[in-house]
């Protein structure tokens, strides 16, 4: 753990204020409240001061004056984590590096099909900016409105596209990074070949800032595809959803997109607390998917849907589905995926969220497996298991009555995780470690790959202030 401060806190204040200029430094606690509290309302913090740089020379100097004084820094994005990574610890001891300010597009290239855009542009800003100049940002998640681009990297972020663009990993060309000591790591290339040794941004994507501050990044586009399909298709059991998967993709050349598992218990969540959501099929079926697939022309890939649907019913893997004929019925699809998260959210009960990952042809065994197990010790929990059937991510979501203790929510993570483990899946598919998991991850990480991180970390960061609680056991 970081070693006790050596600057006293007003001095530390104003050397701050000097940095960043009054705009960039909150030290009421009122003001900082909404800083200091994640996303799910799991983490509440403390800090001396919320500091929001505007440049990378301003996150250069803060970074440098706390090396000086021993004060540990949070890094902070949109603050949309699920695994609170990036809230501080209750000692009020560190102080939260909000990036938020540092919001500019600095370069598009359309011929080259990249972009270079600092850490604190939110997601949907960078869609829109590569949209309008007739390109394509892939990465889509549910928090777009308000994720920054540096907490996507810092937690290697994933979304509904993974199977077709890659992860937030996939996407970074380059980075520019403040390191512990306040040096920059300026390597914001575009080169798609660049052979010269060790790959460092690699080192900084999913680290959750514990080994440096992303301050922007280079990204790939891609062409804007012009014709798009959403598709609804009832499965007649949760077996037949990796078959439809491989199907979809061989008739149509891998031009899938998304492929999203979607549960009766996640539809009647959705109907029952989300205002406008209608099932889109009759007959109430327990396992369904939705499917965005996308190609070059509307002829094309209407041939293909065609062909697709015949062998689809044909070899007896759907039983019902219905093709969005309109942007606003595909819309109306997209929700009903989208307000499985809500839905589950205001029904009542205990909510035990997991981000989870088996082999795509495992995930009806594992769904199957860990279902039996908790329905063992819970017989009335709700089991909601949706997500990313294209990639084997699968947010197993269970919901106890309210009032389940504390030993109870931690009991259905233990059983959840057991079943992952049976399936050599990962426990951390999308969302990151941070607090929540590192107990659970230090059970799991391998000996010499627990030793290789703390060695890297001491390397990189021998004061140990960078975002010290993420990877550590216990909240």
């Amino acid at each position: 753990m970081p070693a006790a401060a050596t600057i006293a806190p007003d001095t530390l204040i104003d050397r701050l204020r000097g940095i960043t200029g009054p705009r960039g430094l909150i030290t009421d606690d009122g003001d900082m409240a909404p800083f200091l509290e994640d996303w799910r309302k799991l983490y509440r913090g403390r800090a001396i001061a919320v500091v929001r740089p505007q440049s990378t020379e301003e996150v250069a100097g803060v970074v440098r004056l706390c090396a000086e004084a021993g004060i540990a820094i949070v890094p902070q994005g949109g603050n949309t984590g699920l695994v609170g990574g990036a809230v501080p610890g209750l000692d009020g001891a560190s102080i939260l590096l909000q990036l938020g300010r540092m919001n500019r597009i600095r370069t598009l290239d359309t011929l080259d099909f990249s972009m270079v855009v600092e850490a604190g542009c939110v997601l949907e800003t960078v869609q829109r900016a590569a949209a309008d100049a007739g390109r394509k940002f892939p990465l889509s998640l549910g928090a777009e409105g308000t994720a920054q681009i540096g907490g996507l990297i810092a937690t290697n972020a994933g979304g509904i596209h993974v199977m077709r663009y890659g992860m937030m990993r996939d996407l970074v060309l380059g980075l520019e990074v403040v390191l512990p000591d306040g040096s920059v790591l300026s390597e914001l290339t575009t080169l798609r070949k660049n052979n010269v040794g060790y790959d460092l941004k690699q080192l900084f994507i999913g680290a959750e800032g514990t080994l440096g501050i992303v301050t922007a990044a280079s990204l790939k586009l891609f062409p804007q595809l012009r014709a798009s399909r959403t598709l609804f298709f009832a499965l007649p059991s949760l077996a037949d959803g990796p078959k439809l998967l491989s199907l979809c993709r061989e008739f149509t050349g891998d031009a899938v997109e998304s492929f999203e598992l979607i549960p009766r218990q996640g539809i009647d969540f959705a109907i029952a607390h989300v205002a406008g959501v209608v099932d889109p099929l009759e007959g109430r079926p327990e396992w369904t998917v939705l499917t965005e697939i996308s190609g070059r022309s509307d002829e094309r890939l209407q041939e293909d849907l065609d062909r697709l649907v015949e062998e689809a019913f044909s070899a007896g893997l759907v039983t019902d589905g219905t093709i969005a004929q309109s942007e606003a019925q595909a819309k109306a699809l997209w929700l009903l995926r989208e307000a499985i998260v809500e839905g589950q959210r205001l029904a009542p009960g205990i909510q035990i969220k997991h981000d989870v990952s088996v082999q795509v042809s495992d995930v009806p065994a594992f769904v199957h497996a860990a279902s039996e197990a908790i329905w063992r010790v819970h017989p009335d929990a709700l089991i909601n298991p949706f997500g990313h059937l294209g990639d084997g991510n699968i947010h197993f979501n269970v919901q106890l009555a309210a009032g389940a203790s504390r030993d109870a929510v931690d009991g259905v993570s233990d059983i959840t995780y057991r079943v992952v483990d049976q399936f050599s899946g990962s426990i951390s598919a999308e969302h990151g470690i941070g607090r929540l998991k590192a107990a659970s991850y230090a059970k799991r990480c391998p000996k010499p790959r627990a030793e290789l991180i703390a060695r890297l970390r001491k390397a990189v960061d021998p004061k140990g202030l960078m975002n010290p609680l993420v990877f550590r056991a216990g909240k």
